[in-house]
């Protein structure tokens, strides 16, 4: 839990889980699970329960744009404003499927001092890994 600070644990959770189309939601029932899961592993790795909020209204709705994914806007406000220590997601690079709006996203959230955490790892978009040549892995 090194990249965890106690100013990520003062903030709350995100955890956003999201399918692209309502066939996923409906025949893909292990991965809506597993992303519902990352409540659980926000709580393991420090976070209380009341902290944690789950962004899931953009469940069968298509990454390809920003727009009309009122759960996506809204995370990115969050994160703007500051109250956002973590995001959680399944494959988070998939958050967006445009690599504007991912972007933007990983921007902000370095700007704001937000981690991001797939199941992979815990990544912080201020700490380039020399290893892989990339921010997040």
């Amino acid at each position: 839990m090194g990249k965890i600070a106690a100013s990520h644990l003062e903030r709350k959770a995100c955890v956003y889980v999201r399918q692209s189309s309502m066939a996923q939601v409906q025949h893909q029932r292990e991965s809506t699970q597993r992303q519902y899961h990352f409540r659980e592993r926000a709580i393991t790795l420090g976070w209380r329960a009341d902290q944690i909020e789950v962004i899931d209204e953009d469940q069968g709705q298509s990454g390809a744009s920003a727009g009309g994914r009122e759960g996506f806007q809204r995370l990115v406000l969050a994160v703007g404003m500051g109250e956002v220590g973590a995001i959680l997601g399944l494959e988070v690079s998939r958050l967006a499927r445009t690599c504007a709006d991912w972007y933007r996203l990983l921007e902000i959230a370095a700007v704001a001092r937000t981690l991001i955490m797939d199941e992979d790892g815990v990544y912080d978009p201020n700490q380039y890994n020399t290893t892989t040549g990339s921010y997040l892995a």
